[in-house]
C-alpha cells in the first residue's frame, strides 16, 4: 500500500499508511478506568467489566498467585496469532497425490489433491492441538508451540485453511 503523504506542522512531510478506527461500543471511558485487576477476586467481583474491557480491546489483566493473566477478545487473539505465526505451509505434488506439512512441526496431511491434502493437515492441526494441550505443553520439543495450538483451538476449519494457504510476502522479501 502506498502511504499517503502529508505535511506535519513543522513542514516536514510524513507518510502516513493507514488510519485505525476506534471503536466506540464504549457508553464512557468511566467504564474502562478499572482494566487491572490486583487478585482473582476483585475480577471476579467486577467480570463485566473484565469482559466488557477485554470485548473492547484494551489491555485487561487479573493477577491470582502473583501470576499476571490477560484477558483478550478470542477473535482478536485469533487474528494476531495468524498474522504473527504464518504457517509457511510446504505443499507438494508427488506420487500422483499431494502432501501438505509445516516446517519445524510434526504436523502433515496427504490427498489425492490439494484441498484433500488440505483437509488432512488440518485434521492433523486438530489432532496435534488436543494433544499439545493434554500432555506436550511440557515436552522441551513442544513447549514453544504454543501459538500453534491456541491459533488451531480459536480457529474455524475455513480460517485455518487461509491461514495454511497465505503465502507470506515479508518472508520472500
Amino acid at each position: 500500500m502506498e502511504p499517503n503523504l502529508s505535511e506535519s506542522p513543522g513542514g516536514q512531510t510524513i507518510g502516513v499508511r493507514h488510519v485505525l478506527d476506534v471503536r466506540t461500543g464504549i457508553s464512557s471511558l468511566e467504564d474502562m478506568t478499572v482494566r487491572h485487576f490486583p487478585s482473582y477476586s476483585e475480577a471476579r467481583a467486577n467480570l463485566r467489566g473484565v469482559l466488557d474491557a477485554a470485548n473492547a480491546g484494551v489491555v485487561t489483566t487479573l493477577e491470582r498467585d502473583h501470576t499476571r493473566f490477560a484477558v483478550v477478545d478470542g477473535e482478536l487473539l485469533r487474528s494476531q496469532l495468524a498474522t504473527l505465526r504464518p504457517a509457511h505451509a510446504v505443499v507438494t505434488a508427488e506420487g500422483g497425490g499431494w502432501s501438505a506439512f509445516l516446517p519445524g512441526l510434526p504436523i502433515s496431511g496427504e490427498g489425492e489433491d490439494l484441498d484433500a491434502a488440505i483437509n488432512d493437515l488440518i485434521d492433523a492441526l486438530r489432532d496435534y492441538a488436543t494433544d499439545w494441550n493434554d500432555r506436550l505443553h511440557v515436552a522441551a520439543n513442544h513447549e514453544a508451540n504454543w501459538a500453534v495450538a491456541a491459533l488451531v483451538e480459536l480457529s474455524t476449519d475455513e480460517q485455518l485453511r487461509s491461514w495454511l494457504l497465505t503465502f507470506d510476502t515479508a518472508a520472500g522479501q
